[in-house]
């Protein structure tokens, strides 16, 4: 069965296992075959962990799940040595990171050290426990959630943090006839079956990074970037503190060729670049506080930018 069907299946067991958010399940798709890591923002009851956990099961991974506390410490996440009287020696127990996707439930929860600890292991996909190092498993995707209006107990993630999800997607409320569909438990008549075995992720990603993509779309990709990193001015006031980095730029790059892949395509356009676009950059740039101010957002910001650079 050819990777086009078997995505096409995959999306329909997803969409009628989470009702009502079709963008979203694209999008987080984009990163699980792009294996980037990913933050869900929504508030509670949007079935963010049914999602992860069905996603996991249609993909044949191990999935694991934390509950993110202000009173979390790293060794409940990568683990710790412990003292055996019996060997007289210290042993590693492996904590809950060791696995293929990890729902990282209220990511914003954590204090510093667990974020340091996550941080490591989102980048090098190894963690270190006592003087050892250990590598992780293969695909390792963070999903994490975060909810936006919470503000009593919660860390604000770190910019160096942010810039390691490939993704953030902000999820809305589904329409009337797809809640109407819940409460009749439509969503729950469809038993998960695998689609995808976990080794072909490896292919798909191959797929995913050799798909074609012209020097004009690169050049629009970094001129997409550069808009974000100067002068911006919008209603009168600078607008930007912080523009996208040179990893955002690859994020972007490699997410559009993964948005053409999940639509049948062996190019990238320039219209894919902006389908992904507000979910690559939007947490990486930063504006200004007179900017904020007046109201302008990342979204304004973006569609602002958009609007300026030529389309090649």
């Amino acid at each position: 069965m050819s990777h086009t069907h078997k995505i096409f299946q995959l999306r329909s067991q997803l969409n009628a296992c989470v009702l009502g958010q079709e963008k979203l399940i694209d999008m987080v798709l984009i990163g699980v075959f792009a294996q980037g890591h990913i933050l869900l923002e929504s508030v509670p009851g949007l079935a963010k962990t049914t999602l992860a956990k069905a996603l996991a099961k249609s993909l044949e991974l191990n999935f694991k799940r934390i509950q993110f506390t202000p009173d979390l410490l790293p060794s409940d996440i990568i683990g710790a040595q412990i003292y055996s009287p019996k060997d007289n020696d210290l042993q590693t127990r492996f904590g809950p990171i060791f696995t293929n996707i990890l729902l990282a439930d209220e990511i914003n929860r954590a204090p510093a050290k667990v974020q340091s600890a996550l941080l490591e292991a989102m980048q090098e996909h190894q963690v270190t426990i006592g003087e050892d190092s250990y590598l992780l498993q293969s695909p390792f995707i963070v999903i994490a959630t975060s909810n936006p209006i919470e503000s009593e107990g919660v860390y604000a993630l770190p910019e160096a943090q942010l810039d390691r999800f490939m993704l953030i997607i902000p999820l809305s409320y589904p329409d009337t006839q797809s809640e109407i569909a819940i409460l009749q438990n439509k969503h729950h008549t469809h038993e998960l079956v695998p689609i995808f075995e976990s080794y072909e992720l490896q292919s798909i990603k191959r797929k995913i990074e050799s798909v074609y993509c012209d020097e004009s779309v690169y050049a629009y990709i970094v001129a997409l970037s550069n808009a974000t990193r100067g002068e911006l001015l919008i209603n009168g006031v600078q607008a930007l503190r912080l523009g996208a980095s040179p990893r955002a730029s690859l994020d972007l790059s490699l997410a559009a060729k993964a948005y053409a892949f999940l639509h049948a395509k062996d190019y990238v356009s320039p219209s894919d670049v902006l389908e992904v676009l507000p979910f690559v950059f939007s947490h990486r740039i930063l504006p200004s506080f007179e900017a904020l101010g007046l109201g302008i957002d990342s979204q304004t910001i973006l569609e602002t930018i958009t609007k300026r650079v030529p389309i090649p």
